[in-house]
């Protein structure tokens, strides 16, 4: 099995901690982005499409790597009509250093006990065939 999913907590919006741990009981989707990351921005809407669609299945957390938390992702979510996912923040980058994570985005699958099954690296569009393919080994 793979790593256990980190402890280390981020901000919810309005900057209430939040943990993975959480989460736990189903499959967690992690995405590491921030809003000047081009692939990130890319995938944004299928991610959410994702998180819609999964709701009550799977987890989709997506937690920003900008600096400027809450003031510059609240924004964001609003001009790109982000509906779905929450807008969880991480401004000092803890939770990247405890993933172990080098760019962004950068997106790690738990299942549901917190075990680490898989991760990837660079923007993937997350309605396509691969991506399903990889969403499948959660269950």
């Amino acid at each position: 099995m793979g790593a256990v999913m980190p402890a280390m907590p981020f901000a919810a919006p309005g900057g209430a901690p939040a943990t993975l741990a959480s989460f736990r009981g189903h499959p967690v989707l992690v995405n590491l982005w921030a809003t000047w990351c081009g692939p990130c921005i890319k995938e944004m809407p299928a991610l959410d499409a994702l998180a819609a669609r999964e709701t009550g299945k799977m987890a989709v957390v997506a937690v920003s790597q900008d600096m400027g938390g809450d003031k510059q992702v609240q924004p964001f979510w609003k001009s790109h009509r982000v509906k779905a996912l929450t807008p969880y923040t991480d401004a000092k980058n803890a939770l990247m250093t405890a993933i172990g994570a080098a760019d962004l985005p950068t997106t790690v699958l738990y299942d549901g006990k917190g075990r680490e099954v898989w991760r990837t690296s660079g923007g993937m569009d997350w309605t396509g065939a691969d991506a399903a393919r990889l969403l499948a080994e959660a269950s």
